[in-house]
């Protein structure tokens, strides 16, 4: 089998809510992703999503997603796309670094796999266990009476772990963590995740301000070294997240103690492969993982249930459902949450079938 061509849509995803807000006054009304599809000699195809969160968030940023991909995919044309090792490999090898441009391209060789297979990308990542999955609820940054509130819009909806978006001013961000810890009921987790919002002094600051509080402390900082001198003034569990972007990086926080769960986002590490790799090494070491992606829609949320599901549970921290997100559908046979929780589609591959209507003409055809 020979990849003979690769296409790329650019297609816009507006909120439900209007908008996102994080730390640092960052904000997105619309999700600029990019979908790619892989065709081949055989006729099998396979899809895959890249949705940076703005290009404030990661150093990833949509154009430059689609800018990469037509940069990077004519080295895998004449390549069999279910050799996931000597497709990453090839990549790597025509483009240093950009981890976040690999991801769709990497996804789709997944999801012509399992065609190939007849098997569900969660079945060749181990297995799927139970019938399905916790997810997460993000709640956007507003005051602490409105973030509050939605701790109860959410529960309502299923949802059971809360992830209140902070790291702005440390005083405001102790009311709303108390604020929504105040709507919790028996079984809730509440994460208080700052996107590397607060410098060091302030982490500390929020950190004693809720030190009676049952709730994690998300990727308070920019820098490792800073996150772990917050880590080692607190008894709270904490989460690193954006500083987490490769193997290394996991054994270093290991050894170090820094983290008692990471989020692990395919496109931040260059695609289902390497989470795959960083997925398992984390449930060998015994770190739990919250696992999604930086944003996206419905292939994107297809992927991400297909790593999480494969995932022991008792190592699965949470999930999310991005498509809930949004108001536009780009995929038929994407999973839909239920009661706040997600499971894998049981078709070959990532089980979804793109809507090209939705889609549009391509941005670009490499072939």
């Amino acid at each position: 089998m020979q990849i003979t061509e690769i296409l790329a849509w650019r297609v816009g995803l507006p909120l439900y809510e209007g908008s996102y807000k994080w730390s640092g006054g960052n904000s997105v009304d619309v999700f600029d992703s990019t979908v790619v599809e892989i065709r081949t000699n055989e006729g099998v195809t396979g899809v895959g999503e890249i949705c940076p969160l703005g290009p404030a968030y990661l150093p990833a940023y949509a154009a430059g997603a689609r800018a990469g991909l037509a940069e990077l995919a004519p080295h895998l044309l004449g390549l069999d796309p279910t050799q996931l090792g000597l497709i990453n490999q090839a990549m790597d090898r025509a483009m240093r670094g950009h981890p976040y441009v690999k991801s769709a391209l990497d996804m789709a060789c997944w999801d012509i796999l399992g065609k190939v297979t007849g098997q569900p990308v969660a079945v060749l990542m181990g297995g799927r266990f139970g019938e399905d999955f916790a997810l997460y609820r993000a709640i956007s940054q507003d005051t602490p009476e409105a973030m509050a509130r939605m701790v109860g819009v959410y529960r309502a909806q299923g949802y059971t772990k809360f992830q209140l978006k902070v790291g702005g001013n440390p005083d405001v961000d102790i009311l709303r963590i108390h604020a929504a810890a105040a709507e919790l009921q028996t079984g809730d987790v509440l994460v208080a995740d700052a996107n590397t919002g607060w410098n060091q002094h302030s982490a500390i600051r929020v950190a004693n301000g809720v030190k009676d509080v049952d709730v994690y402390l998300e990727q308070p900082c920019m820098r490792y070294e800073e996150c772990l001198a917050v880590r080692q003034h607190t008894d709270r569990p904490m989460v690193l997240d954006e500083v987490i972007d490769d193997v290394a990086m996991v054994l270093r926080g290991y050894k170090d103690q820094a983290m008692d769960v990471i989020n692990l986002k395919i496109s931040k590490v260059g695609g289902l492969t390497k989470a795959r790799q960083i997925r398992d090494l984390c449930v060998s070491l015994g770190i739990a993982m919250t696992i999604e992606d930086t944003w996206g829609g419905d292939i994107v949320t297809a992927a991400i249930a297909h790593l999480a599901h494969s995932t022991p549970p008792e190592m699965l921290f949470s999930s999310t459902d991005f498509n809930s997100y949004v108001t536009v559908s780009i995929a038929e046979g994407a999973p839909q949450r239920q009661h706040g929780r997600l499971a894998t589609s049981t078709a070959p591959g990532l089980g979804i079938q793109p809507r090209y209507d939705v889609l549009g003409a391509p941005v670009f055809v490499v072939r």
